[in-house]
């Protein structure tokens, strides 16, 4: 596959992964809702189209903007900490969550919103040029710009740049080789451990993510972490968050980090209150207590959530005041220095240095 496709039309490229009906529609096997299509129909995601007896993607080389973020906004805490990594995602989605964050640009359903149009050689050159040290996909979910997104990923190690997929993990079976094969590194949103909860407020279910979650630590090279948003009321229980821990540790083992982070009321969830720090801190303990070694806080002032402490001795071999690293305690080959204890994941010899700052970046026209 070419790190170019060959458009049918500006923005518009052949899906991978499709199958036609016998009553003349066409099913998306992208995602797990397998959307069955008329000429011309779109599907949930807004992006992925019927054409010509195919499936389309119709935001290829369509972007949202990019902007230069520290890895530890994706948030990922154990791949490559204190580096730069450019952002960028598209219009649409595949879930229709009631509290998205990033919903002007999820639920956006007018392509000439998305201002700045930019090839893979161009973003994978941009990222070079500017140091960073990954490109993430991100803001709406990859998968549904499965084909932009792969493109891109290929472009950027051609440049030595390494990749993330900020994802629900909605994909199916199918999809997961092709889409995850040249990601470096996945943050998959575990929204809930309910059944309940994904259907009334993300329409989806849960347990394709959970399929998705044990094929990535199980059969793929990609570094994984796990981030779950607490709503008040709704999957914050002491009951469910007990689940999702236990869940992690036996289905992904003790070493893949998991970030609990904190809701504040947007898009179609303004009625519910923000997520109290005493929540976080009472989630972060039962994980822990569930034999999970990595488990962070976010959204809040907790500086003890945000600290890497070596699994063997307790001491803190990351240090972290928001997104600035501050104490470094490992040595060249991701060891604590006190004990050598290794620690999972992937870091530098030495630490990065971009800290909190956020730079927008224009590519493309």
């Amino acid at each position: 596959m070419a790190a170019r496709r060959v458009e049918l039309e500006p923005g518009v490229v052949k899906g991978e992964l499709h199958t036609r009906l016998d009553d003349g529609r066409v099913r998306c096997d992208v995602c797990p809702r397998g959307c069955t299509l008329r000429e011309g129909q779109r599907a949930f995601c807004f992006v992925r189209a019927a054409q010509g007896g195919e499936v389309v993607l119709t935001s290829y080389g369509r972007s949202s903007g990019f902007c230069v973020d520290p890895i530890e906004k994706k948030p990922l805490n154990h791949f490559y900490p204190g580096s730069s990594v450019l952002s960028f995602g598209t219009a649409g989605c595949n879930l229709g969550c009631r509290f998205c964050q990033n919903w002007d640009i999820s639920k956006a359903r007018a392509l000439d919103r998305l201002q700045s149009r930019a090839y893979p050689e161009a973003i994978a050159a941009a990222a070079a040029d500017a140091d960073c040290t990954s490109v993430a996909f991100t803001y709406n979910d990859p998968v549904i710009f499965l084909e932009y997104a792969v493109d891109t990923a290929r472009a950027c190690h051609e440049r030595g740049v390494r990749t993330v997929a900020v994802s629900a993990g909605y994909i199916t079976p199918a999809a997961r080789p092709l889409f995850f094969a040249d990601m470096d590194a996945a943050n998959i949103d575990l929204k809930a451990f309910s059944e309940r909860f994904y259907s009334k407020l993300c329409f989806a279910d849960l347990e394709p993510v959970k399929d998705t979650l044990v094929w990535l630590k199980r059969e793929s090279q990609v570094w994984l972490e796990v981030t779950t948003l607490l709503i008040p009321g709704e999957n914050d229980s002491s009951d469910e968050v007990a689940r999702l821990s236990d869940w992690m540790a036996e289905a992904l083992g003790p070493d893949v980090p998991l970030h609990f982070t904190a809701f504040h009321p947007d898009f179609k969830l303004v009625d519910h209150d923000h997520t109290p720090a005493a929540t976080l801190t009472r989630a972060r303990r039962q994980a822990l207590a569930a034999g999970l070694r990595y488990v962070y806080t976010g959204n809040v002032s907790d500086p003890d959530g945000q600290f890497t402490r070596c699994a063997g001795c307790g001491e803190v071999v990351i240090g972290r005041d928001g997104y600035q690293l501050g104490i470094w305690r490992l040595d060249a080959q991701g060891r604590c220095a006190a004990c050598g204890t290794p620690v999972p994941g992937h870091f530098a010899a030495r630490p990065g240095t971009w800290g909190p700052r956020r730079m927008p970046v224009r590519i493309g026209a």
